[in-house]
């Protein structure tokens, strides 16, 4: 009975997360939905304890990542990012793509995916407006490197922090095996776009010339690469990454009040505690589904050992369940298996649940969000030419991915 209230309570929580009606955060669906496994006994109160002290870290840093983009955001970073591409770009839409990407993969790399689709997506609309070119492929972009340019760093995505501390890696160490696989995917998918989009990307721009680029806002940007460096120097001593994270958002929003760019007032809305309240609450029912059951059925099914098939069968596997299941909770499900196969097998769990939700709408939150924000823009996203997209660029990106990964295993001894 305890395992059949727990994966209703799981089918509610991720269906809510998907139609979120009315606009109400996800939270207020996975709240009840905790309270319920832990009530009717499907999870007991000391399991869920320890779930939550085991993600609460990761939590706590996502809250101040979430602040400093928005910081970075209110300081003119984005704007000024936007005014840049639209000049280099020089009226060509071609090359307004190269720059998308790129910025899209930086920012996704450091900022993490939700700074991408929430703070970028709408500068890159603006930024195509102002050049007069067709904004689709530079917003389909967003999406695609919020997903599949997460693979670099622990900080992208909440998904590399959980697999950072099941793999046992350090900042530096998960870096340096995921650049290649980052890199090659990147360039996957770069290539589908410009082969998927050849139409749109081939009209001329009605308004070439170049718009006059604002002064860098040396303050964020500084105090961004400051905390980009004191996460590899936290990592090297054994610091918690969620520390460095904090003094980066403190140090900005103390200016940013000073200089009233924001108010104090305005921190509940950069954290959204209402996501971070749902992030718990679905590890709780999650733990609980797997507890119940489905964690010695999906035993009998995961691959061993860490040679390239079975890496390909791990990413395989997580790209499934995070289109079946989302990304988050199929991280969760995963993970204490692959982890008992080492840290190549988690790796590539990883590149299939960031990767792989391309492919369709529910396989990440970011893409759900995404989505709502493109409509706001009186823009469609027909679910066919999403899934076409998808198709096209995510099985191969998936591959190549996790054949780099195995040339960065070789490299750096860990195969």
């Amino acid at each position: 009975m305890g395992e059949v209230v727990a994966v209703v309570m799981l089918v509610v929580v991720l269906g809510f997360a998907v139609v979120r009606p009315r606009g109400l955060p996800e939270a207020v669906a996975a709240v009840p939905a905790a309270l319920v496994v832990l009530l009717t006994g499907a999870l007991g109160w000391d399991q869920a304890w320890a779930e939550v002290g085991h993600l609460f870290p990761v939590v706590a840093f996502l809250a101040a990542v979430l602040v400093i983009s928005e910081l970075c955001d209110a300081d003119g970073l984005f704007r000024y990012a936007g005014a840049l591409m639209a000049a280099r770009s020089r009226g060509d839409a071609h090359r307004l793509l190269v720059f998308v990407f790129a910025l899209a993969a930086g920012v996704t790399a450091v900022l993490s995916l939700d700074a991408t689709v929430v703070l970028l997506t709408p500068v890159v609309f603006a930024t195509a407006s102002r050049m007069g070119v067709r904004p689709k492929p530079h917003a389909y972009a967003c999406t695609h490197l919020a997903n599949a340019g997460s693979l670099l760093l622990p900080v992208s995505n909440l998904t590399n922090l959980l697999a950072m501390s099941a793999a046992g890696l350090t900042f530096v160490s998960f870096a340096g095996l995921m650049a290649l696989p980052w890199l090659a995917v990147l360039a996957v998918e770069y290539l589908a776009f410009r082969l998927f989009f050849a139409s749109e990307l081939s009209i001329p721009a009605t308004n070439p010339e170049p718009p006059q680029v604002p002064p860098l806002p040396r303050f964020s940007a500084i105090v961004l690469a400051a905390t980009l460096a004191g996460f590899v120097a936290a990592s090297l001593v054994h610091i918690e990454a969620a520390w460095v994270a904090l003094a980066g958002a403190l140090v900005m929003l103390v200016r940013a009040v000073r200089v009233k760019q924001v108010t104090v007032r305005d921190l509940p809305g950069f954290i959204n505690l209402g996501f971070l309240a749902f992030v718990l609450c679905l590890g709780i029912v999650v733990t609980a589904v797997v507890e119940g059951g489905l964690g010695a059925a999906i035993g009998r099914i995961v691959p061993s050992g860490g040679s390239l098939v079975s890496l390909l069968l791990w990413a395989g596997l997580a790209a499934l369940l995070a289109n079946l299941v989302n990304n988050l909770p199929a991280v969760l499900v995963l993970l204490p298996f692959a982890s008992e196969s080492g840290a190549g097998a988690v790796l590539a769990v990883l590149i299939g649940v960031n990767v792989g939700p391309n492919l369709t709408y529910v396989g990440s939150l970011a893409t759900l969000l995404w989505r709502r924000i493109v409509h706001a823009h009186d823009h469609e996203t027909p679910i066919q030419e999403f899934t076409l997209l998808g198709l096209l660029a995510t099985p191969v990106a998936i591959v190549v991915g996790v054949l780099a990964l195995w040339v960065s295993l070789l490299i750096g001894g860990a195969a």
